[in-house]
């Protein structure tokens, strides 16, 4: 039996990263508890501004099956993203070269593909949290050494994810297509992306300093 609606769950899951940015609080990345974290994951998505992920129409239970696929693959990882104990966005990461992405261009060694979703926002913005969220993305993206390149593929009409992307540092490579995609949870069309890239920085930024690009 499905856990109800309206009944709060706490994921026993352990943070992979945590970090304290002063004078602005904790970040967390933790991965996505499939059962613990659908209600949260689930009223992300149907989101109108969540269009580009193609399940503005799934309900809370095809979204729990969905990262339950996810949670099963050792090539894909989600991770849910707090603030404190807030939840602000969900971090996936995974191998190019097990995923469609990899017909549309020449995988290196050490590349890792990103997806982000920023959850909505409620309440008064709190100042420098873009930038704050930005500099732990990179850290927690680049934490393991043998990772090298971030990738990501966002579609090419979605002018907010592109523009996140620039404020990142990634640089653009130019529009791909993606092919269409049979999952067993989930069928994925075929999808006009951007292709964009980020190197490895030769120094990570602190947790402490504000994150700058050109």
């Amino acid at each position: 039996m499905r856990p109800d609606e309206s009944t709060p769950l706490v994921s026993p899951r352990a943070d992979v990263l945590t970090e304290t940015v002063e004078g602005f609080g904790t970040v967390r990345f933790t991965p996505v508890d499939p059962v613990a974290d659908s209600a949260v994951l689930h009223s992300w998505v149907v989101e109108e501004r969540a269009q580009f992920w193609g399940m503005n129409d799934a309900s809370r239970e095809l979204v729990q099956e969905i990262y339950e696929d996810v949670d099963r693959r050792e090539t894909h990882h989600a991770f849910m993203v707090r603030l404190d104990d807030e939840p602000v966005a969900l971090f996936q990461t995974y191998e190019p070269a097990e995923d469609r992405v990899s017909d549309c261009y020449a995988v290196r060694e050490g590349d890792i593909g990103v997806h982000l979703m920023l959850a909505p926002i409620t309440g008064r913005p709190r100042p420098g949290f873009s930038r704050t969220l930005i500099g732990s993305l990179i850290r927690f993206t680049f934490h393991d050494p043998a990772v090298l390149r971030a990738v990501a593929e966002p579609d090419a009409s979605n002018a907010k994810a592109l523009a996140l992307l620039t404020r990142l540092g990634f640089v653009r490579q130019g529009e791909i297509t993606l092919p269409e995609l049979h999952l067993p949870e989930v069928y994925l069309p075929e999808k006009r992306a951007v292709l964009a890239f980020l190197d490895r920085p030769a120094v990570l930024p602190s947790p402490l300093a504000p994150v700058r690009h050109a």
